[in-house]
């Protein structure tokens, strides 16, 4: 991701573990075709509506599940403690 304001803006992806509650650098993920066009919706939507920060993308099973937020780093409050912690952070 490239920004005006600064020169890379990568450091701001953060990645997160909830079951461990620890931050990650790197996940890999392997989704179906369907899967896979259930997120871009959800991305395209995230990025479309000015009210929602988050969509929970599952297995049909309810087994697995992805958790994709847009969020500002100049305003967090809408999240939890422990996920402002890590926004804020990167921990």
């Amino acid at each position: 991701l490239w920004s005006a304001d600064r020169d890379f803006v990568s450091d701001l992806m953060r990645i997160y573990d909830d079951e461990s509650n620890k931050k990650l650098d790197s996940v890999m993920i392997f989704l179906t075709k369907d899967e896979m066009q259930q997120l871009l919706g959800y991305a395209k939507q995230l990025l479309e509506k000015h009210n929602c920060d988050h969509f929970h993308l599952s297995s049909d099973d309810y087994q697995k599940e992805i958790t994709l937020c847009i969020y500002d780093p100049e305003n967090t409050q809408q999240f939890d403690k422990r996920s402002q912690q890590l926004i804020q952070q990167d921990e």
